[in-house]
């Protein structure tokens, strides 16, 4: 796919992993319009991803946005809420349902959106979701939650390339590991930094723009052949 010519809408596009990557594709030539809980500016939309249905209002006002095309949906938002087998039914219950709804279920329904687009314009089309290493070998034993919604993350990926790949849709996924963004910042802070990183051969966490030119690269250039795909970007601490 033409850089120049592709029309991109990414999630969670206001720090970290996806402001690098919103760089990245602009750099590139691509037409980008970004996602956050609180839009800032017009090349950005608000939809707070928590909310069932704010998935379709963020796609038909990116599609207005773009003159009614998406040539690459990339799903990256997502939340990292603790929540410990200690707390009560009622926080247990609220965290799981708002980490699924924000990192599966809102990421899902954009792939509907996105899946059903590309069918109707009969010219195919490219989804690439964030998932994280934790889909494969687990979270800490306050992240159950967000562990389940990216391996849901990397089973729909997988679904999408395997079930429409002969229709020109293509579905890719990245799987990084800890990397510089507040989340992870605040996650290395409260469980020993130091400590973390020795389960990093590499030894340190990856850089937003590291994962960010993965990314571009599914996006834009990875072949049709590598649809179904997973990349790691963890410094070797889960090595498949």
């Amino acid at each position: 796919m033409s850089a120049t010519a592709a029309h991109i809408l990414i999630t969670g596009s206001s720090r970290g992993i996806g402001a690098a990557a919103v760089q990245r594709l602009t750099s590139a030539g691509a037409r980008v319009i970004g996602h956050a809980t609180r839009a800032d500016g017009e090349k950005q939309i608000g939809a707070d991803l928590a909310q069932p249905n704010a998935a379709e209002g963020l796609w038909t006002q990116a599609l207005d946005r773009l003159d009614g095309r998406i040539d690459v949906l990339i799903n990256n938002a997502g939340i990292y809420e603790p929540v410990s087998v200690g707390e009560s039914q009622e926080v247990w219950n609220e965290r799981w349902q708002r980490t699924l709804q924000v990192n599966l279920q809102s990421a899902a329904d954009l792939c509907r959106f996105a899946v059903s687009h590309f069918r109707a314009r009969e010219g195919g089309g490219r989804i690439v979701n964030v998932a994280s290493r934790a889909a494969h070998r687990g979270d800490s034993p306050q992240h159950w939650h967000y562990a389940a919604s990216k391996a849901g993350l990397i089973a729909i990926t997988k679904s999408i390339a395997r079930g429409f790949a002969g229709e020109g849709i293509l579905a890719y996924a990245v799987a990084p590991g800890f990397t510089m963004t507040g989340m992870a910042e605040d996650y290395l802070a409260s469980r020993g930094g130091d400590k973390l990183l020795q389960d990093i051969p590499l030894g340190r966490v990856a850089d937003p723009a590291e994962v960010a030119n993965v990314i571009a690269y599914l996006a834009l250039t990875a072949p049709a052949s590598m649809t179904g795909a997973v990349l790691d970007v963890n410094g070797a601490s889960y090595v498949r």
